[in-house]
């Protein structure tokens, strides 16, 4: 069992920046990839960003490309997401997600239906 508890969530100004930490505990978190989800009010789901376990490899949504880094500290067992260039349209509940993957160091790709765990969320607000 793993628990993902994110922090960092709040309000911001468009172009500001925010950055997101996700803390996992139970089993260690450098046997799964991380990666980060949202859900915007009244859509579905929508992948972000992903970071191998090893975190050689990144993947990004278009949508933020240039904009999010995703990074990872396996030896404090927690995954951020730092934000910059926040727009109106980022403005979502932010989800970290953990997928098993303990014979494959280098993937970074993930769907909402391979991951193994969910965070609880945290709300990112950008205002115009």
């Amino acid at each position: 069992q793993v628990q993902l508890v994110e922090s960092g969530g709040g309000l911001v100004q468009a172009g500001g920046s925010l950055r997101l930490s996700c803390a996992a505990s139970g089993r260690t978190s450098s046997d799964y990839i991380m990666g980060w989800f949202r859900q915007a009010p009244g859509k579905g789901q929508e992948f972000v960003t992903a970071i191998s376990s090893s975190g050689g490899n990144t993947n990004y949504a278009d949508a933020v490309k240039g904009r999010f880094t995703i990074s990872r500290d396996n030896a404090k067992n927690t995954v951020y997401l730092q934000m910059n260039s926040l727009k109106t349209e980022d403005t979502a509940i932010y989800y970290c997600a953990a997928e098993w993957a303990p014979t494959d160091g280098t993937k970074a790709t993930m769907s909402a239906q391979t991951c193994d765990y969910w965070g609880q969320g945290t709300q990112v607000t950008v205002s115009s």
